[in-house]
């Protein structure tokens, strides 16, 4: 027989109303939300969960977090320092921390560097192996061209001959073997797409504003995938590349850290989702030199050499009305569970808590393609619910307080965050 519980929230924020709703209560039955509000029936043999001194949401999601990375921030900047099967383990013990931090499902948008690792946890976790994992949601693999961001084996650059060596399979080059990479990708599993048009921050051979595929390329990757109904993400950065990806019809941007007023115009009247990553760039934009010296000498002089232009970028981010999604993508200094780091970047800049709460739930589900499921405290939805202690509306810090999260019904254990 299916666990019966009744929720008695103190606040309860549904993931799309701006309002917290007082005195809530949500009926669970089995897997699903069968009813929310007021003064709800309680079924026999229900059990009763009293949440009513806590702030009930929906279970949080982070639409950028490298699962895949090592248990410590020095293992993801070197790259090959270990196996791939290594990465894949740490990736176990950084979903269970997510878990137990509220968010209940974590997006992926690349995965194991040369291996088909990631799409294997996602199945051990649908099957119930890892079910005290966050629910994933995976990418596969970056697409991309020799040397590009999605090439990692630039790592090891200095060193030629190993380089070589570790090029990725997954990238390479021309209008065919991008859409033969798509299919690849389709074949072994993946929810989504994800490609490398800008070069990044966090490589050592590139910078924001290349450019690294072709037209020709670019379009033989949206076309097989929408070919296929999945959906295209892209690493991107320069205005000018922004603008083409919207007229290439892609469905999603991340970071998108270098944008200009006249772009923001263009991604809202297209429907595009932005997923911002505001946390890589806070060291800089905040000037924290403590934190900036952790990084790599690389990534310190090209977010410098940036800084004046991603502090007025946010700003523009911000003011717009994009439909900004909620990711994190920690590669360095912190650990990549530490999704409630966006929360405080966000709350710090300013933005309405309920933006940044829908960012995190109802807005994220769109981006996953898993509405359908969850992201909002509805009915037939599945039970992903978190509550916390602290004043969501006001204090930076409140997702270091997760006092409760359920996924799917069940109730897992809920661990605030230490030393935050």
């Amino acid at each position: 027989m299916d666990n019966t519980y009744l929720i008695r929230c103190g606040k309860l924020f549904d993931g799309v109303q701006s309002t917290l709703h007082e005195d809530f209560e949500i009926l669970v039955n089995g897997k699903l939300i069968q009813d929310v509000g007021r003064g709800l029936c309680k079924p026999r043999g229900a059990e009763t969960i009293d949440l009513s001194h806590l702030t009930v949401t929906p279970g949080l999601m982070d639409a950028h977090l490298h699962a895949a990375e090592g248990f410590t921030p020095e293992d993801t900047i070197e790259g090959y320092r270990n196996a791939d099967s290594w990465y894949l383990l740490s990736a176990v013990h950084n979903l269970r921390k997510t878990l137990e931090r509220g968010f209940t499902t974590v997006r992926m948008p690349s995965g194991l560097i040369n291996s088909f690792g990631a799409w294997e946890l996602k199945r051990a976790i649908e099957e119930g192996y890892f079910d005290s994992c966050s629910r994933f949601i995976v990418a596969g693999h970056c697409i991309g061209t020799t040397g590009n961001h999605a090439d990692y084996s630039q790592l090891l650059a200095s060193n030629p001959v190993a380089s070589e060596a570790y090029a990725s399979p997954f990238t390479g080059d021309g209008p065919a073997f991008m859409a033969n990479a798509v299919r690849r990708e389709i074949k072994h599993g993946c929810d989504f797409l994800k490609i490398m048009l800008s070069g990044g921050f966090y490589s050592p051979v590139d910078g924001p504003e290349d450019e690294q595929l072709t037209d020709e390329e670019l379009k033989a990757i949206i076309d097989t995938a929408h070919g296929s109904f999945k959906s295209v993400t892209a690493h991107v950065y320069s205005p000018i590349l922004m603008q083409k990806l919207v007229r290439f019809g892609l469905d999603c941007i991340e970071h998108g850290a270098l944008m200009d007023e006249a772009t923001a115009r263009i991604i809202e009247r297209s429907g595009v989702f932005v997923v911002p990553t505001f946390v890589p760039y806070d060291d800089v934009i905040d000037l924290d030199e403590e934190k900036l010296s952790e990084k790599p000498v690389y990534m310190q002089n090209k977010l410098r050499k940036y800084s004046e232009q991603l502090r007025e970028s946010r700003k523009v981010i911000i003011s717009s009305s994009i439909r900004l999604g909620y990711g994190t993508d920690i590669v360095s200094v912190y650990k990549c569970y530490d999704s409630y780091l966006e929360f405080v970047s966000w709350m710090k800049a300013g933005v309405d808590p309920f933006r940044i709460l829908k960012a995190a739930t109802s807005v994220n589900a769109d981006i996953c393609g898993i509405s359908q499921l969850t992201g909002r405290i509805q009915p037939g939805k599945y039970a992903d619910i978190a509550a916390w202690g602290k004043d969501l509306l006001t204090d930076p810090y409140a997702l270091t307080d997760c006092a409760f999260v359920m996924k799917e019904g069940k109730v897992y254990p809920a661990r605030p965050v230490e030393d935050a």
